[in-house]
């Protein structure tokens, strides 16, 4: 057996066993799961990056009219709603490695109120299952039609600001998905597999 095999045994092992302390006894999430939670939660990164930056004033390829009305609130109450909007969308992002990991079982300690109890698998799918549908209808009408006629104003960014700006908003696209399948996991793991 080799090294890598006995380690993933181990952790594997490991993650069973703190779910089974607290009562929760839950196969531990395939690898492609783990993956997938983990490229969920990294796909806003690159659009939080670009939104911060863009709301620290940096020019970032808008023109005219449109960066006008950008440069009267930025920095300013423009860049905390930038940062802000960045921050949220990295923690719903976050979420998603709820669904493989032990904390999506039983809610840390540290949690009020909540703390150390058993998650209700509904009360996480329920709401993932609903998130994951409307970013991924989002990511679809982005993808055919909205992404091209933003682009197409005058004032967009053009070039390779516009090649920057797609590149980074672009990942978007995976995050409904990634969670839609990692839910539906999640669900095989939780709910399905007590009956």
């Amino acid at each position: 057996m080799s090294k890598l095999a006995i380690n993933s045994r181990v952790a594997a092992t490991h993650r069973g066993r703190a779910a089974g302390a607290a009562g929760v006894a839950v196969e531990p999430a395939p690898r492609w799961a783990q993956l997938a939670a983990k490229a969920a939660a990294l796909s806003t990164v690159p659009s939080g990056v670009w939104r911060i930056v863009f709301g620290f004033g940096v020019p970032v390829g808008f023109s005219g009219a449109t960066a006008a009305a950008f440069e009267a609130h930025q920095p300013g109450w423009g860049t905390v709603y930038c940062v802000v909007l960045s921050a949220l969308t990295e923690a719903l992002a976050f979420l998603t490695l709820g669904l493989v990991r032990s904390w999506g079982l039983v809610a840390p300690r540290w949690i009020p109120l909540i703390g150390g109890r058993r998650v209700q698998p509904l009360a996480a799918i329920v709401p993932a299952l609903l998130g994951s549908a409307i970013l991924t209808s989002l990511g679809l009408e982005g993808l055919f039609g909205r992404w091209a006629h933003n682009l197409a104003d005058p004032d967009a960014p053009h070039g390779f600001a516009g090649l920057v700006m797609t590149a980074a908003y672009l990942p978007l696209v995976a995050w409904g998905p990634l969670l839609g399948a990692v839910t539906v996991d999640y669900a095989r793991r939780t709910l399905w597999r007590r009956r």
